[in-house]
Parts: structure tokens; C-alpha cells; sequence
């Protein structure tokens, strides 16, 4: 019983790996090794044992009550289809983070890391030798947004992670040797460089969020000192970043103009919707406070509230603001529901003797916080799924051997 349990525990670690590298690069090749865990999981028996492990851990009954909620909200639905949509796009909360959770290894955490690190090395190269004209753009690339494997609203927020991980490493390893500072130094430089060539701006603002964050860490009590590093840093960066990338300057300039003329011109551009998107949301809000209009109802009650106020704007299924649609959707509720999640992450983590664990189970939620606000990224394959690959272990209390 013990080698059949060594075993299966050696196959999870290697799928795990697998996933982790395969996460950003395909969506068929994560996908596949999804199922093949999960089929594992269910049909590898020791219920008990899991369910006990679940019911004990408060970030995993939160996930699991969130989607419960959408469940819940089928009841006053009128559009059934959409609905079942949007509970298939939510089964993470309910499945996966609860299995993955249940199976990673504190030996491996290393291995998921490099794992995903050697991945978002392999698409930064191909991303420079597009962005180079050395090789031809392919799948969502082109040489002026060069972001191959998937799109830079994903790319962005993804390779901000990446760079966190790296950076700290620099900053709180004491034991990197020098070969290894100046390796994780050039990949950190790279990596911010390659920030700046691609068009996420919702990643640049997770990676302006995320710099402030690792500033606050590596300062600790001198909250001052860190306060005046963040002040004189954070704008050398962006306005380096504006003087030096085309692409980078565009979307800044568009995205000031398209706010301060979000109701005249710049109504149609991607600032000016999103806009109008969420005033047109709060409205719906205003009407179903407590618990929405239902888990498939936006597109419909979108539709009819954007006649009355914007008949000659776009309709959408989706705010592009993740708190306004869990709000639109399930009300006070499920965005209480929702924020608890954040909440037991970030009170998990600071429980922890492990500085990379503390301090990366901060920021993790921390930043998702912020990057929420410009789109549903808890609703897309990608971003989702690194989520929930980092959420496996950084908010699992492991046996002590």
C-alpha cells in the first residue's frame, strides 16, 4: 500500500512539472495533462483523507463557496445556456485548485517553479527573435506586439509573475551564488524589457503594482525608506519605458486621451468601452444589489440597460472588470464571497516560516487584486490557470518532517 501511494505520488509530481512548464506554452498539452490528473484523483480512492485536507484549509472552502454561488445563481437566471457558460469557466474553484492542492509536494515546489520559468524563457526568446525580424511572427505574434504563445492581455500579467519570482530570488536568496545573480539579474532585465515591447496594459500596471510590492518586502519595517525608493523608482521606470518603447508610449497616450474623452471620441476605443461598460454595470447593480441578476443574466440585462443609457455603444458579455461582473452577477454576496478568497490567501501566507512562501502568497493575490480591475482574468485559460498553479502550494500547510 505504502509503494502503490510512492508511486502515484512520483506520477503527480511529474504531471505537475509537466503542467507547469506546458501552462503557457499550449492549451491543448495543460488541458490534457488537467484531465489525466484529475481522472487520477478521483478514481485513486482515500476520500477521507482528501475531503479532510479541503474542509481543513479556509482559502479552499472559500474557492469552493464561490463557485457554489454560481451554482446558486442559476436559480434566478433567465438565460440557462449562458449561465452553464459561465459555471463551466468557474470549475477551477470548485475542482482543480482543491486537487492540485491535495497533491504537490513540498520536495517539488522547486521543480513547478523552474518548470514555469524555463517556459517563460523559451517564449521570451521567440517573442525577441519576432520582435528582431529574425524569425516570422506566428499565432497571436506580430513583430510590433510580439507575444507568440498567447495574447498580451495574458502575456503581460503571466511574465510579471515570472519577473517576481526572479527578482526575488536576487534580492532575499542569500545563498545564489554569483553565477546565478547575474543569470536571474540579465533574465529579470530581459523579461521588464520585453514588458515594454508588448501591448498588455494591464500587465504593466500588475508589474508597476508588483515592483511597489517586492519594494515594501525587501524594506520590511522601514516603511519610509521604501515609500521614497517606490516614489523615485517607479516613475525612472515608466518614463524609461516611454521614451524608449513606440508601442509603450502609444498605449499610454491612448489610454490618457481615451479616459478624459471617454464620453465623446474615444468612446469606441478599449479604454472608453471599458468605461462605459462599467457605468452602464453599476446601473444594473443598483437594481439587484444584494444578490445580482443571476449567473447567465448579464449579456441579456447588459443589452437592455445599454438601450436605455448608450444605444449607439457596443454591447458586451462582459464588463472587462472582473469585481463589477461577480457584482452584476451575484451581487454583495458573491463579491464578499469572492474577496474572502483573497483574504484567506494573504492571512494564510503571512503564517509562514518560509520566506518565498510568505512573501509570494502576498503578493500573488495582492497583485491578481489590481490587475482585476482592467478584465476578468480569473476568467481566462491562461492567467487562470498560473493562478491556480501558484495557489496549489503557497497556501498548503505541509506535514513538518
Amino acid at each position: 500500500m505504502l509503494n502503490k501511494k510512492i508511486k502515484l505520488d512520483k506520477i503527480y509530481q511529474y504531471l505537475l512539472i509537466l503542467l507547469s512548464f506546458l501552462s503557457i506554452l499550449t492549451v491543448f498539452g495543460a488541458n490534457l495533462i488537467i484531465v489525466i490528473i484529475v481522472l487520477i484523483w478521483l478514481f485513486s480512492g482515500d476520500y477521507k483523507s482528501k475531503y479532510t485536507e479541503i474542509i481543513s484549509n479556509k482559502f479552499l472552502v472559500a474557492s469552493i463557496l464561490f463557485f457554489c454561488l454560481h451554482l446558486l445563481g442559476l436559480l434566478w437566471t433567465e438565460d440557462l445556456k449562458w449561465g452553464l457558460h459561465i459555471v463551466h469557466k468557474m470549475w477551477y474553484f470548485l475542482l482543480l485548485i482543491p486537487v492540485l492542492h491535495s497533491i504537490v509536494n513540498r520536495k517539488y515546489i522547486r521543480h513547478y517553479i523552474y518548470s514555469f520559468l524555463l517556459a517563460i524563457a523559451i517564449t521570451e526568446v521567440f517573442s525577441y527573435l519576432i520582435w528582431f525580424e529574425i524569425i516570422a511572427p506566428f499565432k497571436d505574434a506580430t513583430v510590433s506586439n510580439p507575444t507568440p504563445f498567447m495574447s498580451h492581455l495574458s502575456w503581460n500579467p503571466i511574465l510579471t509573475i515570472a519577473i517576481y519570482i526572479v527578482c526575488h530570488e536576487i534580492f532575499f536568496n542569500k545563498n545564489l551564488s554569483k553565477l546565478n545573480f547575474y543569470f536571474y539579474s540579465f533574465f529579470a532585465m530581459t523579461m521588464s524589457i520585453n514588458m515594454f515591447i508588448t501591448g498588455g496594459r494591464s500587465g504593466q500596471i500588475m508589474y508597476f503594482s508588483m515592483i511597489a510590492v517586492l519594494i515594501l518586502q525587501f524594506f520590511n519595517t522601514e516603511k519610509v525608506k521604501a515609500l521614497l525608493v517606490i516614489i523615485m523608482l517607479l516613475p525612472g521606470i515608466f518614463f524609461t519605458g516611454y521614451l524608449t518603447s513606440n508601442l509603450f508610449q502609444e498605449r499610454v497616450d491612448e489610454a490618457f486621451n481615451s479616459a478624459v474623452h471617454h464620453d465623446g471620441w474615444a468612446i469606441h476605443s478599449s479604454v472608453g468601452l471599458r468605461i462605459n461598460f462599467t457605468l452602464n454595470s453599476l446601473d444594473l447593480i443598483k437594481e439587484n444589489v444584494f444578490i445580482g441578476v443571476g449567473t447567465g443574466d448579464f449579456p441579456r440585462e447588459y443589452k437592455r440597460i445599454n438601450q436605455i443609457n448608450t444605444p449607439d455603444s457596443p454591447i458586451t458579455s462582459n464588463p472587462h472588470n472582473m469585481y463589477i461582473l461577480v457584482l452584476t452577477q451575484l451581487g454583495l454576496i458573491g463579491l464578499i464571497s469572492f474577496l474572502s478568497i483573497f483574504y484567506y490567501q494573504i492571512k494564510l501566507s503571512r503564517n509562514s516560516s518560509n520566506r518565498f512562501i510568505r512573501d509570494f502568497g502576498i503578493t500573488l493575490p495582492v497583485i491578481f487584486s489590481i490587475i482585476l480591475l482592467g478584465d476578468s482574468y480569473l476568467l481566462g485559460h491562461y492567467t487562470t490557470l498560473v493562478y491556480v498553479l501558484f495557489s496549489s502550494f503557497l497556501y498548503k500547510k505541509f506535514e513538518k518532517t
